[in-house]
Order: structure tokens, then sequence, then C-alpha cells
């Protein structure tokens, strides 16, 4: 069985025509007549024949493509990110070729290269937890492609940014907590190098500050049995935290489940807050407050913004900026010590 692809050459063979008639014909050019469209068409359907979108977008200098670039796809906010992207990018017949970098320095940039290398518009990169340089993502300026950093970016690097407004959602978050009556509370962060990591623990040491108490900072839990030990060692102490703002809804799950497994109540005597709005924080007994950090709107704006920086590319070039997504508290069962 022959089932080698049909070419425009094969179609125009086939019905006696140039291969450039042929596609001004699929293309729908004003000096092809409606009755010649018609019967290219049809000769097209005829031997399944396929337009190859790509290299017609590749002869015009474009791709009509977008990479992005994040740490894990199966985490429902990069999921959901995705989902705000790939929505805008439908409505302007872009694709999008994913990439995750498992929080690993080494794969982002070997990301970067292959999309670089598959010739795409733009990239939209979230970095990793390892990131702490910003050579790679000149590469991509370098080669003359639109880059956006969303959600995780790298401060003092000059491009387009979407992102939430880290430090006032941690302390709006950790005066949550305080104004439930919790006072022992713990920040549980990520790491020292993610700029977002550092703008949180800003937030949160404004609030603790602010109402007179003392701060207790615990970085580095990133890996879930780092993550148990640090909170199995905090709350088995002689002075346990009364509550904990954690970085991710992974970490305050995790949480829930050494307080569970230490007969410790939620939320009477502990009192947990996440960051995400995952899915699974409104199923869980108790059901777990959290930041919602929009991440299908932060996924939305970011697409526009390319669509926006491409539109002005030649005559009216958008200035760099940064887009804030203003993130909210979602108080449910964990923190509702005086409810």
């Amino acid at each position: 069985m022959n089932n080698k692809r049909v070419t425009i050459y094969d179609l125009a063979k086939a019905i006696n025509l140039s291969p450039s008639y042929i596609s001004k014909a699929l293309n729908n050019h004003p000096s092809v007549g409606d009755k010649m469209k018609e019967k290219v068409r049809k000769a097209a359907k005829d031997l399944n024949y396929k337009h190859n979108s790509y290299a017609a977008n590749l002869r015009m200098g474009i791709s009509k493509t977008i990479g992005v670039i994040v740490p894990h796809i199966n985490k429902s906010f990069f999921s959901e990110l995705i989902a705000g992207i790939e929505e805008i990018c439908f409505e302007h017949d872009y694709g999008l070729i994913i990439c995750q970098s498992q929080e690993s320095y080494e794969k982002e940039c070997r990301a970067i290269d292959t999309l670089i290398r598959q010739n795409v518009d733009g990239i939209l990169i979230s970095v990793s937890a390892e990131t702490n340089s910003s050579e790679h993502l000149q590469n991509i300026i370098n080669h003359d492609t639109i880059l956006i950093q969303i959600d995780r970016f790298i401060e003092n690097f000059n491009s387009y940014k979407v992102t939430n407004d880290n430090e006032k959602l941690a302390y709006n978050a950790t005066m949550h907590l305080i104004n439930q009556g919790y006072q022992n509370i713990v920040f549980l962060g990520w790491t020292e190098q993610l700029t977002i990591d550092q703008l949180r623990k800003r937030g949160y040491l404004q609030a603790m500050e602010a109402s007179g108490l003392t701060s207790h900072i615990y970085d580095n839990a990133i890996q879930k049995d780092r993550t148990k030990e640090i909170i199995t060692l905090l709350l088995s102490s002689n002075t346990p935290p009364d509550a904990f703002l954690t970085f991710s809804d992974e970490q305050a799950l995790c949480v829930l489940q050494v307080a569970n497994s230490l007969g410790i109540k939620v939320p009477q005597e502990l009192g947990i807050i996440g960051s995400g709005n995952d899915i699974l924080t409104e199923i869980t007994t108790p059901t777990l407050s959290a930041v919602n950090q929009k991440s299908i709107e932060i996924g939305r704006k970011a697409a526009n913004l390319y669509f926006e920086i491409l539109a002005g590319k030649n005559d009216n070039p958008v200035e760099i900026k940064e887009e804030i997504i203003q993130a909210e508290i979602i108080g449910r069962e964990s923190t509702a010590k005086n409810s």
C-alpha cells in the first residue's frame, strides 16, 4: 500500500495545471475563477491532498506557532494556564508546542533550543526552580522571537511579563490567617532562586511585622519528602505553629496529611492556606483555603499580549511591560477558626 503524501505537484500533474496556479486556487486567489477553484478543490479531495500550511507560513516568514515552556504540565495551575493560552491562540488560528522543564534549568535550555529550531514565532515561559541565569532567555530575543515570561520570571531581565502581584497576595493570605486568630504562622517557601518566592516572603514579613508577630520562614520545601520532613518536625516540636502559609496547594495538602497523622485538628488547632486553587482543595476534609492565582486569566492575558506585540512589531511597537493579574483569597474550612 502506498502511503506517500500527495504533494501539490502530484495534484498539478493530475489535472494538468501548474503548481503555482493550483496554489492560487487553493488559497482563494482572486485571479482564479470560481469554477476552476471548485475543480481544484474537488481534485484535491479525491486525491486526499492536504495543504501544508506550515510550509506556506514559513514562506511568508512565520510559523503561526507559539512555544510554551512550563515546569510541569500535570499540575493544575500550569494546565489551566496552558488552556488560557490555547483558547486565545485558537481564535487566531495559531498552534502550540508545549514543553516542560520538570524544574530543570538544563531541560529548560534544551526546550528553548528545540523551539527556536522549530521556528516558533514566540515563546511563553514560566522558569524552573533551578533557573538563576537569563542567558538562555537572551538567546530567544537574539533570534528575533517574541518572549513573554509568565507567572515565574527572572526579575532583572528586560522582557514582557504576565504574573500576579506576589507580594500583595502573600500579604493578603497572611492577614487572612491573622484575622482568623492564628499567630504562630510559618511561611513554607520553595526556593530562594525564584523571584516570586522572594516577593511572597516579603509580603508575609510585612503582614507579620505590621501585626507585631514573629516570622518563621522555611525554604527549599520542593520535594515532597523534604516538605513532609519539615512539617513533621515543626508540628512535633514543643512550640508548634498554629498555621502554615504555603507556596503551593501541593504543600498545603502535605500539611493536612501530616496534621491528620498527628491527630492535630484543622482548623481548630492549625490553619492551612495554599496557592493555586487546585480542584483538590475543594474536596479534601476539611476543604483547603487557597490563593486563587487565576491561572487561566494569566494564560489568556499572555497570549493576547503576544498578538498585541505581533501586531505592532513593525509600525507601532509595544513597550516592554509587566501585566499584573490580581489574585484573590478563597477562604474555606481549613482557616475557618473563628467561624
